[in-house]
């Protein structure tokens, strides 16, 4: 024991009034083993159910993002307190410092504000289908400053969080199961109004991802300059790959129209010159 004692004691650094013994960094590594070992631990607790849905993985993974930023946040004062330097002091003789660099992070602090705010709320889930700047994200990750998400051509997108808390975001995943889509067509002026609307609507219940269970529905917008603008709405469950299974049904319309000869117009102006007396 005194042997131990004795390497514990032993002194690597000293200036002034302040000395950093041996046993000051075993404690220090003490502590970095235990929290890893505490949230290993919390982590296989709180994930050890397989069987739960998308929603509550959000969820349980939201918790566990806040009680880990808590707990390392606690052992890194455990850490300073270990090596000799009180905390509280600290806070308050840098407090000019810390306002000086919070001026210049600013940016930086907005985003972390709004990660705590993210975790907090849940209204942004892993899992969660966002567009975001006319993007479409599928979120794996939500950190403290920043989010990650794959976009629908599977690109990683790295996401500051205060674009997500400070701007307009459609969270497609917080609706029902199905979710509404429309498409928009133009066709020539001299089509049948309600065949149309007809081929609009098989066309959209052609494909395998369209509900059966909800309307399928096709109207006619507006009296363009130069065609009839219609528009189809259905419901599915697809929502990250949503744009594939629009290009499916426009093909299918497309097709028939083609095979009932109906027109789609190109947009065109029709100057008329008067002649010159």
């Amino acid at each position: 024991m005194e042997l131990l004692k004795t390497i514990l004691e032993f002194e690597l650094f000293s200036f002034e009034e302040y000395s950093l013994k041996l046993g000051a960094l075993f404690l220090v590594l003490l502590i970095y083993l235990v929290t890893k070992v505490v949230l290993w631990l919390l982590k296989k607790s709180l994930f050890r159910n397989k069987s739960v849905d998308e929603f509550s993985k959000g969820n349980t993974y939201s918790l566990f993002q806040i009680i880990k930023y808590i707990i390392w946040v606690l052992s890194f004062g455990f850490m300073l307190e270990a090596l000799g330097i009180e905390v509280t002091l600290l806070i308050a003789g840098s407090a000019a410092l810390l306002v000086g660099v919070g001026l210049g992070l600013q940016q930086t602090f907005n985003d972390v504000i709004s990660g705590i705010i993210l975790l907090s709320e849940r209204s942004i889930r892993v899992s969660d289908v966002l567009e975001i700047d006319g993007d479409t994200v599928k979120i794996q990750e939500i950190g403290l400053r920043t989010s990650k998400g794959l976009n629908t051509d599977d690109i990683s997108i790295i996401i500051p969080n205060s674009l997500i808390t400070a701007n307009k975001v459609i969270n497609w995943s917080h609706q029902a199961n199905l979710n509404r889509f429309r498409i928009d067509i133009r066709v020539s002026y001299n089509c049948d109004v309600e065949f149309v609307i007809k081929i609009l609507e098989e066309s959209a219940r052609e494909h395998a991802e369209v509900s059966i269970n909800k309307k399928v529905e096709a109207r006619l917008l507006s009296f363009g300059e130069s065609s009839l603008n219609f528009q189809v709405l259905f419901y599915s469950s697809t929502i990250f790959r949503s744009d594939r299974m629009k290009s499916d049904i426009r093909r299918v319309i497309r097709r028939k129209f083609v095979e009932n000869n109906i027109a789609i117009p190109f947009p065109q102006m029709d100057i008329h010159m008067k002649p010159s007396k």
